[in-house]
């Protein structure tokens, strides 16, 4: 499984984060060509080298003709929603931008679809969000994980006015990260790329056991003490077996309207949930109950935790970590009669274990008439005889 671990030791940001995944070979021709598929000009990208310190690296500007600030939040959504993007590309960018939105609404006390994000607004995150998620993915990166994050001190200058450091989206999405401070004067973590690592790194902590492939280096615009960079290690897992930890929330529910339960699944899996389900039970008394169970990275529980409050009749939940024990697996892409066909393939004992996309599949089979299983079947076989040639 290929990896990367960001090792943040001062600070991370957009533009840091997309200037070491160009210092790990990024192909900065294929990333533009992507990147188009989001519809949207006015701007360019400038990648070149850069030293800070004794430390040479990459760094990333994005360079907007026409800067246009307060965007509504739903209006920066709306344009990844309704671009050519692949779908788990946008996916992906999405939930960083929602979670950027949520914070920001958090802390104006306005709602979501009403939030301007001001110095968030503007193309330059779009890029840097968008252009992250594509970036990992031309680089075949499975997994994420990040050391804790250093938060400067001091104070910066916004369209709020003048804020304490870390500013307070920045806290916001932090919550639940391990962060500490460096003694650094200056603003360290951006809200940009606390929403980028909060929602895609696993966990946060040391770097994992892992064979190093390449190291890159991401460049940051100020100057501190110490190099202004963001390290990024890109390398395989050795282990057979995967192993994560991730936090179980468990809430009994009898007194709630039960239409109700599909709208809570969908912003609970909105909100950065890995799974989400139901359970008929008996409760005291012997009534008719539903347990609703929420499995996600410790991260997102502050947020999930507060839906589960505000949107069923819940007032309390169970909490606790559990380990999670998973094959190396990847996500590759089939070509079958009906078009491409994603396929998640996992090994045990370096025999594969193929599963045919069900939404990939679905699609076909609504427009050919073709039984489902007909088509899980085929897309089956072509990718096993696409295993045993490669």
């Amino acid at each position: 499984m290929k990896i990367i671990y960001f090792d943040c030791f001062n600070g991370i940001s957009g533009d840091m984060i997309l200037g070491a995944l160009f210092d790990l070979g990024l192909d900065k021709s294929l990333w533009d060509r992507e990147l188009s598929k989001l519809g949207i000009s006015g701007y360019t990208v400038r990648v070149e080298k850069k030293r800070k310190g004794p430390i040479m690296g990459t760094d990333v500007e994005i360079i907007i003709e026409d800067k246009v600030m307060h965007r509504h939040a739903k209006e920066i959504i709306d344009t990844v929603r309704d671009s050519s993007l692949d779908s788990d590309i946008k996916e992906r960018s999405i939930r960083i931008l929602t979670r950027i939105a949520e914070a920001e609404s958090a802390i104006h006390n306005e709602p979501l679809e009403e939030v301007h994000l001001h110095e968030l607004g503007g193309i330059d995150t779009i890029v840097d969000v968008v252009g992250t998620v594509t970036g990992l993915k031309i680089l075949g990166i499975e997994r994420i994980y990040s050391s804790p994050l250093p938060l400067g001190e001091g104070f910066i200058d916004t369209a709020h006015g003048r804020l304490p450091v870390p500013a307070p989206a920045t806290v916001e999405l932090l919550k639940g990260v391990p962060v500490y401070s460096n003694g650094m004067e200056g603003e360290l973590v951006t809200p940009t790329g606390a929403g980028i690592i909060s929602t895609l790194s696993s966990s946060f902590g040391p770097i994992p056991a892992v064979k190093i492939e390449k190291i890159g280096y991401g460049s940051g615009k100020k100057d501190f003490l110490i190099p202004n960079m963001l390290r990024a290690i890109m390398g395989e897992v050795n282990e057979k077996k995967q192993r994560d930890t991730n936090t179980v929330i468990d809430v009994n529910i009898d007194d709630m309207n039960p239409q109700i339960c599909g709208y809570v699944m969908d912003k609970l899996f909105n909100a950065g949930a890995l799974d989400v389900f139901f359970t008929p039970i008996y409760m005291k008394k012997n009534r008719p109950a539903i347990k609703l169970t929420i499995i996600a990275p410790d991260y997102a529980i502050n947020t999930l935790v507060d839906i589960i409050f505000k949107e069923t009749t819940s007032i309390g939940v169970r909490a606790y970590q559990v380990e999670k024990i998973m094959l190396p697996r990847e996500i590759i892409d089939i070509d079958t009669p009906w078009g491409d066909v994603r396929v998640k393939v996992s090994y045990i004992n370096g025999t594969p274990k193929i599963m045919p996309e069900y939404d990939d599949c679905r699609v076909i089979a609504e427009k050919t008439g073709l039984s489902i299983q007909d088509i899980m079947r085929e897309v089956k076989g072509l990718a096993a005889e696409r295993i045993k040639l490669a």
